[in-house]
């Protein structure tokens, strides 16, 4: 497989040492007892020093929500498994502040049941963790399989760990992280990796109403969602042909593009 194209060598980096043991933070948004969550742990262990916290059920969708009004509690579930009540972003903040003793060398987010490509990112659950650690100045990526059912995660968790791999010779910029989506193919019939923007996903925009047995409207938000854009370039382009998407993501989400615009229209008011 080929390696993922460079980052930009004049921005400050931080580095995965592959030649010492990484100490690795694993979380997810579809709860400790995931399968895609349980079989990274097991390949990432074979290597390294795997530490896992995650919610203790399923937080899908609930983008980079934290817990500030309620007790947050963990329990241990397993030797290094760790459970908590609160979401994928409270996990990554408590597994570095409370549970390990230094930070971590590397955090990592997934498998994620189900693709994470486009606008969906701003949804994710598995994203919004990666994302918290790159706010903590810790190199994280977000790792989706692109499958709703018979998922390959062994394969998937093989191409994860060669990313990292590939990652520890590397610089990643700071205030970066990545978003990695790999098809739901055995693992020899993946093409390779693809540096790919975001792509755009077609919603339905469809609001399912129904009515309950005491005569109440509730909703249903959603619809069918699996439609997008077919540009060359982006991430859904890439698994589609059979490419591991990889996207690189910043926290500074300024429209840079926007501001002489802006500038402009604001400067005739005062």
């Amino acid at each position: 497989m080929q390696e993922a194209a460079g980052s930009n060598p004049v921005a400050p980096i931080f580095i995965f040492l592959l030649s010492d043991l990484l100490l690795i933070l694993l979380t997810n948004d579809d709860g400790v007892h995931s399968r895609g969550l349980l079989a990274l742990r097991e390949e990432l262990a074979a290597r390294h020093d795997v530490c896992v916290v995650a919610p203790e059920r399923e937080r899908t969708c609930v983008g980079h929500a934290v817990t500030l009004h309620k007790p947050l509690r963990i329990r241990e579930v397993n030797q290094g498994i760790y459970a908590t009540n609160g979401f994928p972003a409270d996990c990554v903040y408590l597994g570095v502040k409370v549970i390990l003793k230094r930070n971590p060398d590397a955090i990592i987010s997934g498998i994620n049941t189900g693709p994470n490509m486009g606008q969906d990112v701003h949804y994710s659950g598995t994203v919004a963790a990666a994302k918290e650690g790159a706010f903590l100045g810790i190199p994280s990526m977000a790792v989706s399989i692109c499958a709703r059912s018979r998922f390959h995660f062994e394969d998937a968790a093989a191409t994860t760990m060669e990313i990292v791999e590939i990652l520890g010779s590397a610089p990643v910029p700071e205030g970066t992280f990545l978003n990695v989506n790999i098809p739901n193919v055995p693992r020899e019939k993946l093409k390779g990796f693809r540096v790919a923007r975001l792509g755009k996903r077609i919603y339905n925009g469809e609001v399912l109403e129904r009515t309950d047995p005491r005569g109440g409207k509730y909703y249903w938000i959603g619809g069918s969602a699996e439609q997008y854009e077919d540009i060359e370039g982006t991430d859904f382009y890439a698994t589609e042909k059979g490419y591991v998407s990889i996207t690189p993501m910043g926290l500074d989400m300024t429209h840079v593009d926007s501001i002489q615009t802006y500038d402009k229209l604001f400067r005739r008011v005062l």
